[in-house]
């Protein structure tokens, strides 16, 4: 088979800005006096409800008796508001008072940032680090002492900064140098083992979700199942993992007529690509299986999109970048459970061959499935991965991620995903990592009344619903998904708001956010 090249311009599994943890405070650390820091940022909180003076908080004091200035007056002349998210950078005139005058100006940092933080919630600590990472763009070393309070504030903080330094890769002249990211960020004020561990969780995470955004960010002028597959196979096997790939034939050979007739449209050929991760693991170790929808561009097919809604289309694969980046984290971390990605990958054109409203086609392992809507595509090629995960890879647990439905978004907004399932110690666990990761979930219900809806008079299912007095797409999508999952404990989250991003804020990014990658990483560290 040959294999698609990587493109010069894109770079896929690209290392996190640097972070590290730094002992002692700003009145003792001998990192100060260093010629590399350009900076140092403070936090400083919302005035309490019987006050109107703004909350210093670890190292804002120092820093101003360090620096000779009244960092609580400029905080207030500047119109902070200790807000979660807020950034105000001041540049330091020549030190001024004996504090200051027995330093060399030299060795001075160029600029002291106060950051809001809010509550101190982790929630408010990401946006924190994101307001960070944004104030400091450009610079060298960078020394703070937000969020050095607990091991849980090390961790929001430095995903909130790892996440909001990341830039949608330029095809063409390459960013300014004042546009990247800080050289490196310093956390001073800890330097334990448990903070240590709690940075290690927060930079795994945030590189992969830096491989979902590259992943789902390439243009598919360049990403086609074929590239993606070979990207898989390049990633799966540096990391010292067991990798297959089916391309059309073997998908043909054994019966994947759904994955083949969302593809025949296209030039591009699909795949089913699968990355396993197997530890030599404890009796009492758990099979996972992720399978992420990969569909490499929808233009809906013969149920051609609107010209607006093909935009974003390139995004459509993220569910089966966040499977990659699942597995890869997996096996980065040495978590005692087996984990294997599923991704069917497929581009859903419109051409000479391409499959028709009303076709009826043949799943893997026999169901046949009348088609309504070819612009429901998603759920096939996951019925067909699904169908095989549950036959040849004796999961424990079952997880789909998928970019799946409009419904979903309309009904949750762009924040929550959609959660299903049909294990409630599963939906449990999903829903407290997605407390923990900040990537919040909400669990919907599998409707038994809405079964009917994939009833079919000339086939064993139909895949969107006749009769428009159910409504619901996103639980009847999901009830179909249901019919290929044997009698596994499974769960799926309609990622469909979540993944994508208008506009930078916070932690996230325009464009692909990397949803569920973190989420899931989570559950797996906490898995019994």
């Amino acid at each position: 088979m040959a294999r698609t090249p990587a493109h010069p311009s894109v770079r896929i599994g690209r290392p996190v800005p640097a972070i590290s943890l730094a002992p002692g405070s700003f009145a003792s650390s001998a990192l100060l006096d260093a010629q590399d820091v350009d900076a140092v940022a403070v936090p400083v909180a919302p005035a309490a409800p019987d006050d109107t003076d703004l909350q210093p908080r670890q190292g804002t004091a120092e820093a101003a008796a360090r620096y000779g200035v009244d960092l609580a007056e400029l905080a207030e002349r500047a119109g902070l508001t200790g807000a979660a998210g807020e950034a105000w950078t001041l540049l330091l005139p020549r030190p001024v008072g004996s504090a200051a005058a027995a330093l060399p100006w030299q060795s001075l940092p160029r600029r002291v940032v106060l950051v809001g933080v809010g509550d101190s919630s982790p929630t408010a600590l990401r946006r924190a680090g994101a307001a960070l990472a944004r104030a400091t763009r450009g610079l060298r070393r960078v020394l703070t002492t937000v969020g050095t309070e607990s091991t849980e504030s090390v961790r929001a903080v430095a995903e909130g900064y790892l996440l909001a330094n990341y830039r949608v890769q330029r095809i063409g002249a390459p960013v300014p140098d004042r546009e990247l990211p800080a050289a490196e960020l310093v956390l001073v004020g800890r330097d334990d083992a448990a903070a240590s561990a709690s940075l290690t969780t927060a930079v795994r995470g945030s590189t992969a979700t830096w491989l979902v955004r590259d992943l789902a960010n390439t243009p598919s002028s360049i990403k086609d199942p074929a590239w993606m597959a070979d990207r898989a196979a390049e990633l799966g096997q540096a990391a010292g993992l067991t990798v297959t790939v089916l391309g059309p034939k073997e998908l043909a050979a054994q019966g994947f007529g759904g994955i083949l007739a969302v593809g025949a449209g296209s030039a591009s050929t699909p795949r089913l690509v699968t990355v396993e991760y197997r530890p030599d693991a404890a009796a009492t170790a758990k099979h996972v299986v992720v399978v992420g929808k990969g569909i490499t561009y929808d233009t809906g097919g013969i149920s051609i999109k609107p010209r607006e809604s093909m935009v974003t289309m390139k995004t459509d694969m993220a569910g089966a970048a966040v499977a990659l980046a699942t597995v890869l984290g997996a096996a980065q971390a040495q978590v005692p459970h087996r984990v294997t990605a599923v991704l069917p990958l497929a581009e859903n054109h419109f051409g000479a061959a391409s499959y028709r409203p009303a076709d009826v086609l043949r799943m893997y392992g026999g169901r046949t499935v009348e088609v309504a809507n070819t612009d429901a595509e998603g759920r096939l090629v996951l019925g067909d991965a699904l169908a095989f995960a549950d036959a040849t890879l004796d999961p424990d647990v079952l997880i789909d991620v998928a970019t799946l439905t409009g419904a979903a978004s309309l009904g949750l907004g762009k924040q929550h995903a959609a959660l299903y399932g049909t294990d409630r110690t599963l939906v449990d666990a999903l829903r407290a990592a997605a407390d923990v990761s900040g990537e919040p979930a909400w669990e919907m219900p599998l409707v038994p009344d809405y079964v009917d809806a994939t009833h079919s008079d000339v086939a064993d299912l139909r895949h969107v619903a006749q009769d428009l007095k159910y409504g619901a797409g996103s639980i009847t999508a999901a009830l179909f998904l249901r019919e290929f999952t044997g009698a596994r404990a499974w769960a799926h989250l309609d990622i469909a708001g979540p993944a994508r991003s208008a506009a930078d804020k916070h932690e996230l990014t325009e464009g692909a956010t990397g949803y569920g990658a973190r989420l899931l990483l989570s559950y797996l560290s906490a898995l019994r």
